[in-house]
């Protein structure tokens, strides 16, 4: 409806005299109600354009409102501001006062930065220390540097790694018997079963296939004893060994390392103090000097803390094997003497617990 009456209202002639009044309207009252309507209801002036001329006039007619309003706040005293310098100022302020993301990215290089610097300096100590310590230990292969030694230390250290070596060969041979004896009880709880089928088959020797059963059943139950306190014995050993023996040789390595880079800032010490005594050098040489305390606090540190872990471990060495060597002899002893209630209270007194029969073997699930 409205474009009906757009179209009439675009198409219809309004007279002008030569005073710019208008003449009379043809058209009844219907078409002025309509006119009011467009009015009320028809499009914001301030989202169009108004033509000047009539309809089908040229294009240079077309007039936007927004001059409109400028004219109209001109013609009452008020100032408006230039859209051309308005827009200089917001770029002049923008260039002044970069926004947070510009900050933010300057921050995340400068982090970036610092972190790269710092793993350079890193990488480059590193060197020069390698490079120091790779120098004092061809200088001691050679004989031709000095190292610090100290007697009675570098001798219990020599006793441990000894001490290690032959239990290690303790723990080999221990588990060579373990396998060895497994599959003898194992032979002989297939023969008891043996015996005991043969001895419900054979009716004329069922007492004599029985005995055999009942000795070789008895022989296995003693084996199995006899297994458990052997694999405790193991066990007890291999912790000994490969747990507390290696920590305190791992403690032993780094006191050697440590050892190593303070002889080597102690001989670049020596060498720059027998050096000229200008001022660059003296600077180098209060810098070597700060280099070689500091390494020698490490060295002591270190050194204090094998002592104190080469005590400790001598007493946990003596009370462990004190009690594993106790119970290996009891325990063999009984078995071989079939002294069956000996060798049950020995796995009590050490408080030995048996894993029951076919705990070591695969559920159904498992081997599926």
């Amino acid at each position: 409806m409205a474009d009906s009456i757009m179209s009439k209202a675009a198409t219809m002639e309004i007279p002008i005299n030569s005073n710019g009044d208008t003449g009379t309207l043809t058209e009844d009252d219907s078409l002025e109600q309509d006119l009011q309507q467009v009015m009320v209801s028809g499009p914001n002036l301030n989202e169009t354009s108004i033509v000047s001329g009539g309809y089908g006039g040229p294009a240079g007619g077309i007039i936007p409102t927004s001059s409109i309003k400028d004219i109209r706040m001109k013609s009452r005293g008020v100032n408006l501001p230039n859209s051309n310098a308005s827009a200089s100022r917001l770029a002049h302020h923008t260039n002044q006062h970069p926004g947070p993301l510009n900050h933010n990215t300057n921050s995340t290089e400068e982090v970036s930065r610092g972190v790269a610097v710092e793993k350079l300096d890193s990488v480059k100590k590193w060197g020069i220390n390698t490079y120091k310590c790779t120098k004092q230990l061809f200088s001691e292969k050679f004989g031709r540097g000095s190292r610090t030694v100290d007697l009675e230390l570098e001798a219990q250290i020599d006793v441990l790694r000894d001490t290690k070596s032959k239990y290690e060969n303790v723990l080999r041979l221990a588990t060579a018997l373990i396998t060895h004896f497994q599959s003898m009880v194992q032979t002989q709880q297939a023969l008891g079963d043996t015996f005991t089928d043969l001895s419900q088959k054979s009716p004329e020797l069922q007492d004599e296939f029985g005995y055999n059963a009942e000795t070789q059943k008895l022989l296995c139950k003693n084996g199995e004893a006899l297994l458990g306190a052997i694999n405790f014995f193991v066990s007890s050993v291999n912790t000994l060994v490969n747990k507390t023996m290696e920590d305190t040789l791992m403690t032993i390595r780094l006191y050697e390392n440590a050892r190593l880079e303070f002889d080597a800032y102690r001989s670049d010490l020596e060498e720059l103090s027998l050096g000229p005594r200008d001022a660059a050098a003296m600077v180098r040489i209060e810098m070597a000097q700060q280099d070689y305390h500091i390494h020698r606090e490490k060295y002591e540190r270190l050194r204090s803390d094998v002592s104190i872990k080469l005590k400790f471990l001598e007493e946990n060495k003596v009370k462990v094997m004190h009690k594993q060597l106790l119970l290996f002899h009891n325990a063999i002893s009984a078995y071989f003497a079939g002294n069956q209630q000996q060798l049950e209270q020995t796995l009590i007194q050490f408080n030995v617990k048996l894993k029951p029969p076919g705990s070591d073997k695969p559920s159904w699930l498992e081997e599926q």
